[in-house]
């Protein structure tokens, strides 16, 4: 594995690869991770994995201090999966422009981007400065992050930009909860707790799609394992991201709740 630290190296070494898959993370690297590599191991010739703690994303400064960091056992992971390449750059590396309007749409503006202000625009700015960088053939992006799966999808199509999106599975730990960098900063009881909003969501998910079971029920249920706060739990058609209750392929329920101070989102 070749490790990439500026933009120079990056031109030199990868300027000329045609089939080149992306997996864009900010390090914390775990099972998730790993199947966006092996994804994109299969369907490209080669993979770069970029490690960036993007600041303008974050909208508490404390999330951003707090943000799990281990770039040792990331590397030690990464040689693992046999990537071929690591970029690790810089904020200048990246922020070379001043950061352009980004419009996200209408699907920026509910669930997690009601509660996030700016936050989806400045994922989208890196992932666009990130494509320019490296101009992959294949971006690969988890659905764990649905959402914003969809926002990227949606503003690389419209602004015509010549990358596959591939959008991945949610790879889940045993106990039910998806692989996410935050995890790390769970407690065994917190991982507890998570597992069960996992398994009432799972149990009560065609009871809530078919409107058999009123959703602030479900919601008091989750608040009895001792969350701190449900930012939202709604029933959207990932399609469109319309409110619908009738379609059984393409509906999903989302939820963003607080466990202390970690923020964790799903959707099943």
């Amino acid at each position: 594995m070749k490790i990439i630290s500026n933009k120079k190296d990056l031109d030199n070494l990868i300027g000329q690869q045609k089939n080149l898959g992306f997996v864009p993370t900010m390090g914390a690297i775990h099972k998730g991770h790993a199947y966006l590599v092996k994804k994109s191991k299969s369907m490209c010739k080669k993979t770069i994995v970029s490690i960036f703690i993007n600041k303008p994303q974050f909208n508490r400064k404390s999330d951003f201090k707090n943000y799990p960091r281990n770039l040792n056992k990331d590397i030690q992971i990464l040689r693992k999966l046999n990537v071929d390449y690591l970029f690790l750059p810089k904020h200048k590396d990246i922020y070379i422009s001043k950061s352009k309007k980004i419009n996200v749409g209408i699907v920026g503006k509910i669930l997690c981007g009601k509660y996030r202000p700016g936050h989806f625009e400045a994922v989208v700015d890196v992932i666009d400065r990130f494509i320019n960088l490296i101009k992959p053939r294949m971006i690969f992006l988890g659905e764990k992050d649905m959402q914003q799966l969809k926002i990227v999808e949606n503003y690389i199509k419209r602004k015509k930009i010549k990358v596959k999106v591939v959008g991945c599975k949610t790879i889940r730990e045993k106990e039910g909860i998806p692989y996410s960098s935050r995890n790390f900063l769970l407690s065994q009881k917190d991982i507890k707790i998570a597992s069960n909003i996992f398994k009432i969501l799972r149990i009560n998910k065609r009871k809530l799609i078919l409107g058999k079971i009123n959703i602030n029920k479900v919601k008091k249920k989750i608040y009895k394992l001792g969350v701190k706060n449900i930012e939202y739990l709604k029933i959207y058609d990932i399609g469109k991201f319309t409110i619908n209750k009738k379609s059984k392929i393409k509906t999903r329920i989302f939820i963003s709740y607080y466990l202390k101070s970690v923020r964790l989102i799903d959707n099943i």
